[in-house]
């Protein structure tokens, strides 16, 4: 074949490839931006799927990275809109809840989508050089698994303030770790196969409390100025930290984008503030997509459901093409999340806000049932009940993680 001949080939894959990317980023925009929609059951609905799909392997592939991708980008958006509180409740809002109650939440999308941007600039070129040091430590860590997440639940109650929020980080974590152990495991019969219990779990232990306060609340209020106020300096140490924490929660298995926001927020300057809570979660969450494909290919354990999807379609793991289709799903879901938020935020700002709450607390049940059937519905209760712990005893919601960790901890 001659140079022309394959610069033909070449033109036509790569054409092909951002074809298929974009698709891609538009199921992943689809799936961010509805609520209690966990990444993980929609990966496995597209792994479910990518079997039937037309297509080559490897464009399969890049089509379910790049939604694996935007939807880190663009789940943001209903977290912001949806579920604020009354301005009484402030004080136990999430981060971006409190700023959208100070008319900043234009400023927040912007700070969301500016920490998963910045991840994927920091995270492609650190890839290579991160994963070998982590690889190496790697069956270390896998050898004492129990230690290392007992030490995090640890370290992540004592960073509480007060007694009283300590007390119910303890209490969180158990009563989380408890229905963990209880449910995991069970594989209800449901209309749709897309990831076993995660769907109720994470919809009840962290979607639904957020609603239930939000029906007594006030909405959306009026959202200011578009001005990103955080100094350029601590943005870019929070996105490092944030993407270098993906690392992290791409190897070790339970340990969440939350968790390890929080562990980057406790090295940082000005670590406790609401800006860099927002950056730094964003850039973890992005971050991990990135280092998940990348342990897939050091330690062959896919460790996202994205990568699991991504597995079951045959893909190959041809590094080149699939790191510039997670550089053309950042870009993509930094413009669609600064175009979607703003309209986002404005139109719910305009609804009867208890009325979207109870709807979207219906979704969540019927996202439930769909995944794990009526068993699913009923545990969606009791993990909203369990839900509720932290809220009321002021302690942060990532004890309830211990739905993941308690389980790898004192399973077999």
């Amino acid at each position: 074949m001659d140079a022309g001949a394959e610069v033909a080939v070449e033109l036509a894959l790569a054409g092909e490839v951002v074809a298929w990317a974009l698709a891609g980023a538009a199921l992943g925009t689809i799936s961010g931006l509805v609520p209690g929609l966990h990444a993980n059951n929609f990966a496995l609905l597209l792994a479910g799927v990518a079997p039937s799909v037309p297509g080559p392997p490897l464009l399969v592939g890049c089509a379910m990275l790049a939604a694996g991708v935007v939807h880190t980008f663009l789940n943001a958006v209903p977290a912001l809109a949806l579920g604020v509180p009354d301005a009484e409740m402030a004080v136990t809002a999430l981060p971006g809840h409190r700023l959208v109650l100070e008319g900043r939440g234009y400023e927040a999308i912007r700070l969301s989508a500016l920490g998963s941007v910045l991840a994927v600039l920091v995270a492609v070129p650190l890839a290579v050089p991160v994963t070998m040091a982590v690889t190496a430590v790697y069956p270390t860590v896998r050898a004492n698994l129990t230690l290392v997440l007992g030490v995090v639940a640890i370290c992540l109650v004592v960073s509480e303030y007060g007694w009283r929020a300590r007390l119910g980080a303890v209490l969180s974590f158990s009563l989380a770790a408890g229905l963990g152990m209880a449910t995991l495991d069970l594989e209800p019969a449901a209309p749709l196969d897309g990831g076993g219990m995660l769907a109720p779990l994470f919809a009840g232990l962290f979607g639904a409390p957020v609603l239930i306060d939000a029906i007594r609340g006030g909405g959306v209020p009026p959202q200011d100025d578009r001005t990103v106020t955080m100094g350029r300096p601590l943005l870019g140490v929070t996105a490092l930290a944030g993407a270098l924490a993906g690392a992290i929660v791409g190897y070790i298995p339970g340990i969440s984008a939350a968790i390890a926001a929080v562990a980057v927020l406790l090295v940082i300057p000005s670590g406790t503030d609401d800006r860099s809570y927002i950056v730094a979660t964003s850039g973890v969450d992005t971050a991990n997509t990135i280092f998940a494909l990348f342990a897939l290919v050091a330690i062959g354990q896919p460790r996202t459901g994205v990568m699991v999807a991504f597995e079951s379609a045959g893909a190959p793991l041809n590094l080149p093409v699939l790191v510039g289709v997670v550089v053309l799903a950042g870009l993509v879901g930094f413009v669609l999340v600064l175009v979607v938020g703003d309209v986002y935020l404005a139109v719910v700002g305009r609804m009867t806000y208890w009325r979207i709450s109870t709807a979207v607390l219906a979704v969540l049940c019927l996202i439930s049932y769909l995944f794990t059937g009526p068993l699913g519905v009923g545990v969606f209760l009791v993990a909203a009940a369990v839900g509720m712990v932290p809220v009321r005893l002021r302690a942060r919601r990532v004890h309830l993680m211990g739905v993941l960790i308690g389980p790898l901890m004192l399973g077999p």
